[in-house]
């Protein structure tokens, strides 16, 4: 049987936690940073798991994970 391909951009945006959920970083963070409080930047720093209803779809994407 052939191996199932990897999505490349999904790849880099999850990882897996120990326990075996979907990790990902926050999105907001790259450019107009000047009108974003700083206590809003500080959150944004923190990374946090996926949602329950979008994991089945990053599991296709990236099936090795």
């Amino acid at each position: 049987m052939p191996k199932i391909k990897t999505n490349r951009g999904a790849a880099k945006r999850f990882r897996k936690t120990g326990t075996g959920k979907i990790r990902r970083n926050k999105a907001f963070t790259s450019h107009i940073l000047t009108k974003k409080s700083t206590k809003r930047k500080r959150d944004l720093r923190q990374s946090t798991l996926v949602d329950k209803s979008d994991v089945k779809n990053i599991r296709c994407l990236v099936p090795y994970l």
